[in-house]
């Protein structure tokens, strides 16, 4: 089958690998439909080099058909139409009946320390080949496909994948009070989202971001928009009373701009080789603070910063006196994808389409596009922001 690889550094290739087979009984073999590029790929195009490997298929937020089934699926069969979530859970240890399934105790990756396996996302996930390709192994699959009974077009479903319930559960984590304002930092896919979903419950949503693009799509929704400056937090907090947000989702993550010393640092560890890079990552690395940092500034006394986007550092210096005296909650961490899908599926089946899942998308393409796609993503060209490939 044809699947987009990781080649190295700002580097993916489309090539033919193995077709994936029954390998539990617990698993099956979809047919992938439709496979989107994820903020969070581009870490590993980018910063997280060092844990993958040349050849490996990347790719975590697919959709497609059931092609076979092991001896142990029960619930799927030859031909059902699913969402595949990104993380790996089994649905019956601890943790998945705590609805904590990025932390399934039965795919959590110990020798990294890590949490719930991953799809195509590196070493710190298991290694576990991706969904931006042909067809795609699922584990468990008893338990985490999400059935679609239904004709709609796959871009109704595929976000239930990762950044539709990740946008979900940066708003419920950081816990806006009735009529209270929200601010969302970052205004990428999950951004779009986190955005939105606010907007759907009723809070003030001002949404800040660089790219002009993404804040005229938020405007479509009746987002609040700002322009991203040293003087944002200012800004904002003059149209709060003075006070601040109630609560801010970071959704840029480690790689934000404004950061140009843990830029330099990321460069630098790109170059080493992979185990000491590694070391360095696991024992000193900082990430590009700007966005958490300006969350923290921003936020109101007593209020909640929630991040969504992803941080890998071990080192990164934060403005703990700050965080101390302002008395602010800080909530993080990978989508439970499966906690939330009962109250998203009403909204994305909705023809209203309150969450704009159909207005999203800026750019569609073959697996062969993917290289190009994957460049202009990165570099927030031609107005991209969200990409959808069609296998």
């Amino acid at each position: 089958m044809k699947a987009v690889t990781w080649q190295g550094r700002r580097s993916v290739s489309v090539e033919d690998v193995p077709d994936p087979a029954i390998q539990e009984p617990t698993d099956a073999i979809v047919r992938i439909t439709s496979t989107a590029i994820c903020g969070s790929d581009l870490h590993l195009y980018e910063v997280l080099g060092p844990y993958m490997h040349k050849g490996d298929v990347i790719g975590h937020e697919p959709m497609g058909i059931v092609e076979e089934v092991g001896s142990g699926v029960h619930r799927l069969k030859k031909g059902d139409r699913v969402v595949v979530p990104f993380n790996i859970s089994c649905g019956h240890c601890y943790m998945c009946n705590q609805g904590l399934q990025s932390q399934c105790e039965t795919t959590q990756v110990t020798a990294k320390g890590s949490g719930a396996a991953l799809f195509g996302y590196s070493e710190l996930y298991g290694s576990v080949p991706g969904g931006q390709a042909q067809y795609l192994r699922v584990p468990f699959a008893d338990y985490g496909p999400v059935k679609i009974d239904s004709d709609a077009p796959d871009e109704r479903y595929l976000f239930l994948s990762d950044i539709l319930p990740t946008a979900w559960q940066a708003v419920e984590y950081a816990n806006v009070p009735a009529g209270g304002t929200l601010a969302v930092l970052g205004l990428g896919p999950v951004g779009q989202f986190v955005a939105r979903i606010g907007a759907h419950k009723g809070f003030r949503v001002i949404g800040v971001d660089p790219i002009p693009e993404r804040r005229a799509m938020a405007e479509t929704h009746g987002i609040e928009t700002m322009d991203y400056s040293s003087h944002v937090a200012d800004e904002i907090r003059e149209q709060t009373l003075g006070r601040g947000p109630d609560s801010v989702v970071d959704a840029v993550g480690m790689e934000a701009h404004g950061s140009p010393v843990a830029s330099f640092l990321h460069r630098a560890v790109s170059l080493l080789p992979d185990k000491p890079a590694q070391v360095a990552m696991e024992t000193m690395s900082v990430d590009r603070l700007a966005a958490l940092h300006t969350a923290v500034d921003l936020v109101r006394r007593g209020g909640t910063v929630s991040l969504s986007g992803v941080y890998g550092g071990q080192a990164d210096p934060m403005p703990l006196m700050t965080m101390f005296d302002k008395q602010i909650q800080l909530r993080m961490g990978q989508c439970n994808v499966r906690s939330w899908t009962d109250d998203l599926l009403p909204l994305v089946e909705d023809d209203a389409d309150p969450l704009g899942v159909m207005h999203l998308v800026t750019h569609t393409g073959g697996l062969d596009d993917a290289p190009a796609l994957y460049e202009k993503f990165q570099k927030k060209q031609d107005g991209c922001i969200k990409v959808v490939l069609k296998p």
